[in-house]
């Protein structure tokens, strides 16, 4: 799989958490390491990946207060193999007993290390009990001891063991920092991906990287060495190319019914699926709001070239009220979807009224 070949090993190889990795830095070097963090944020922007990272920084062996990805501590724990970093999923070790598993655990000296750290993932799953359990353990930590506790809900943590820890909060990665990585990773596996493909991806991947090198590795394994197209993404993937939704769009904007309706029709001939097509059309749909309104708004979104130049086109010719129908005709018709007695009719439906409106 790409996503564990090209796993940032260091510091300087992390993207979109930079916030992050200047903070954590800054403690190495002063010396002030904290003994229990809590990594939070949206599912694949990293929040493992970081843990480990952070891990060898502590224990690397180098005196230079970094991974250096070298030395046998780092190589260990990049390989899973130290003995002084342990990794609990906290979905399937959920209850007191494996809490106080970890506390006997953590008792002991480290191995071979200057730590032992222990990384519990997904720690919201904890039990009540469990959860008080590790409030005495954060309470009272043996000096030798670090716990990075990640998390993709940290509401629903206890307000106690939220206190116990330093908190950072992991964002989702801009599409045009994924498709950039993308790029990367497709060169180096000598892969020609085209870029409204890696768009497509990007935007399907919500902020989430990991899942999109997932998705990358699909396409690189059915494409047998050929060209990832547009095509390819639709057909292999079931995504929709980012000039689909402009091209929609721009149909119902000029009161084109018929080649609206043939669109929707092709789309559903083609397997896709229309929950998904809608919710990426809404998306587009509300850029270009934004972009028609104030286009510094869209910079926080790190949206590719190759989409945003769709959004400009669209935006450039799109009428201000019609737009704003569009986004309340269609939001209404996602939510009647499932209930359809035919899946592309409250889609169609949309359609009519706004050409309608349109001529």
């Amino acid at each position: 799989m790409l996503y564990r070949q090209y796993r940032p090993r260091t510091w300087d190889q992390v993207i979109g958490q930079e916030h992050v990795v200047r903070t954590l830095q800054g403690a190495l070097k002063a010396d002030r390491v904290g003994h229990a963090y809590l990594f939070a944020g949206p599912r694949g922007t990293g929040k493992t990946t970081l843990a480990r990272i952070l891990a060898k920084a502590v224990n690397c062996t180098d005196g230079k207060k970094r991974p250096c990805d070298a030395c046998h501590s780092c190589k260990a724990i990049a390989q899973g193999a130290s003995l002084d970093v342990v990794e609990i999923d906290a979905a399937s070790n959920r209850g007191i007993d494996d809490v106080r598993g970890l506390k006997e655990t953590a008792g002991t000296a480290p191995a071979s290390s200057t730590k032992k750290i222990f990384v519990i993932d997904e720690v919201h799953m904890l039990s009540k009990d469990a959860f008080n359990a590790l409030l005495k353990l954060l309470e009272e930590p043996p000096a030798h001891a670090m716990f990075i506790l990640a998390t993709t809900e940290p509401h629903k943590m206890l307000p106690t063991v939220l206190s116990r820890v330093q908190r950072f909060d992991f964002r989702k990665l801009t599409q045009s920092e994924i498709v950039g990585k993308l790029a990367f990773i497709a060169k180096s596996e000598r892969l020609e991906a085209h870029p409204v493909a890696l768009a497509a991806i990007a935007a399907a991947a919500d902020g989430a990287f990991r899942d999109a090198e997932v998705m990358l590795t699909k396409l690189a394994a059915r494409t047998g060495g050929a060209p990832v197209t547009e095509d390819t993404v639709r057909e292999v993937l079931g995504l929709v190319p980012i000039g689909w939704h402009a091209r929609l769009a721009g149909l119902i904007a000029a009161g084109d019914r018929a080649g609206a309706l043939r669109f929707v029709q092709d789309a559903v001939q083609g397997g896709v699926d229309l929950d998904h097509f809608t919710k990426g059309f809404l998306e587009c749909l509300r850029q270009v709001m934004m972009l028609k309104i104030d286009p510094t708004i869209l910079a926080a979104d790190g949206l590719s070239d190759a989409h945003m130049s769709a959004l400009t086109e669209l935006a450039g010719t799109m009428e201000g009220r019609l737009l704003v129908r569009m986004i309340q005709s269609f939001t209404d018709a996602r939510a009647r979807l499932r209930s359809a007695p035919v899946a592309s009719l409250p889609l169609e439906l949309s359609i009519i009224e706004l050409t309608e409106r349109a001529t």
